[in-house]
């Protein structure tokens, strides 16, 4: 994002960002499993977190993904702008990548001492 507009998301643009195997990796994760913490990201992908931050910065930029901070936590999710072209591609990317991904997922599962999310009050 560049102040508060958001930067057009084109498919040449959109599939660059995901040529990397941990940017896509992180982003099928979020893509999955919804709003996730940079400690979460890096025991699933068993990567150093500059390593995990400097990729997630590096989506944000793409205008993929948006970022919280709650305490000491910053956590990540999919903008809610992201066109249907790019849902679909991918879930399309993770029924092609299951296998990966679903280790991913267990890995995430067993993780101990996951933080907390705040439920909002409506």
């Amino acid at each position: 994002m560049i102040g508060n507009d958001v930067i057009s998301l084109a498919p040449t643009r959109f599939f660059k960002c995901l040529g990397d195997d941990t940017r896509l990796l992180l982003t099928l994760l979020i893509h999955s499993e919804g709003e996730l913490c940079v400690c979460e990201l890096t025991h699933a992908l068993k990567e150093s977190q500059p390593k995990i931050s400097r990729h997630l910065a590096q989506l944000r930029a793409c205008g993929l993904l948006k970022d919280r901070r709650e305490g000491q936590w910053v956590y990540y999710d999919l903008v809610p702008s992201l066109p249907g072209w790019a849902r679909c591609a991918l879930k399309a990317a993770a029924a092609g990548d299951a296998d990966r991904l679903l280790a991913r997922q267990r890995r995430l599962a067993e993780m101990g001492n996951r933080p907390e999310r705040r439920v909002a009050m409506c």
